[in-house]
């Protein structure tokens, strides 16, 4: 199956907009069928990779990751990217996934440093009892070292406003270039609303030295409490457009779903105008999401 990172590189080279899709594993019973279902849906769609979470929105189904991303790539041909989280990884852990990983044939990782063990802090993560942590992964970049080293396309996260914990801008791509020098090919950025802000941010990393590819990572937002949620997460600012949209649809469930797929579909026409590496699509398992980017992209000729 393809290597992520040289399908950005082929893209480059014949001016093409990568364009790939998120997803997480389906909770329940039927987890499989359902996401054969969806896949099946984002596959009709010619997608240049599907990206699989390593849990639903933080909270479990982490054993489905590396199973599901293994059918996307053998019933649908589609080249898929398995999220992992190192955040409380042991060494032992750390073998468990890359042997599933391996068995399933999945080549292509994001890797995540995730959320913190309950009640533990970043300062806790890194000291225990005055001295440097014993854990081998305290952040993505180790995940990263590692995984490259043990042969896998790896790719990391980019957050163009930083990190909800990082509050020094420099650090933020200090902290990216580390990711590179750790081996990461490829980049696919936190969401956000405001396109400046990328832009802003793929100058700085561009002087720092960043040349992995930096894709795009772009949600809708669908309604009044997921924008407060993601806002919360993430720390993703809201432009002007975006609380007028707010407004004017607070009491209109459906139109506010519509008006925050447009306003997405307008950012990716954009980023594609202003020649970023790449556009993913932070679908939530909403196949009509992935069809409507396509949609817009393809009616303004960039795909």
């Amino acid at each position: 199956m393809r290597n992520v990172a040289r399908i950005y590189s082929s893209a480059a080279q014949v001016a093409k907009k990568p364009i790939s899709f998120e997803v997480f594993p389906p909770k329940g019973d039927l987890t499989h069928e359902v996401a054969r279902e969806m896949a099946g849906h984002l596959a009709e769609l010619h997608p240049d990779f599907i990206s699989v979470t390593y849990s639903a929105g933080g909270g479990g189904n982490k054993q489905a990751t590396a199973a599901i991303a293994s059918m996307i790539q053998d019933d649908f041909a589609v080249p898929t990217v398995a999220h992992l989280t190192c955040a409380g990884m042991d060494e032992a852990a750390y073998e468990r996934a890359v042997s599933e990983l391996q068995a399933f044939g999945v080549h292509n990782v994001l890797a995540l440093r995730g959320d913190l063990p309950q009640g533990e802090t970043d300062t806790q993560a890194v000291h225990q009892d005055g001295e440097m942590s014993a854990r081998p992964f305290l952040y993505a970049r180790d995940l990263t070292q590692r995984l490259v080293a043990d042969g896998f396309c790896v790719g990391g996260a980019a957050y163009p406003e930083g990190h909800v914990t990082c509050f020094d801008d420099a650090a933020n791509i200090c902290h990216l270039k580390q990711k590179q020098d750790a081996g990461a090919s490829f980049f696919i950025t936190q969401l956000f609303f405001d396109n400046e802000c990328f832009y802003r941010f793929r100058e700085a990393a561009l002087k720092a030295g960043v040349s992995a590819p930096l894709a795009c990572g772009i949600m809708p937002f669908l309604s009044k409490a997921q924008i407060q949620r993601m806002v919360f997460m993430c720390g993703a600012s809201l432009p002007a457009p975006i609380i007028k949209l707010l407004a004017r649809w607070e009491s209109d469930p459906e139109s506010l779903r519509q008006a925050g797929i447009e306003y997405a579909c307008n950012q990716l026409v954009d980023l594609a105008n202003h020649g970023v590496d790449g556009l993913h699509v932070y679908t939530m398992n909403q196949p009509d999401i992935a069809r409507a980017a396509c949609s817009a992209l393809r009616e303004s000729g960039l795909v």
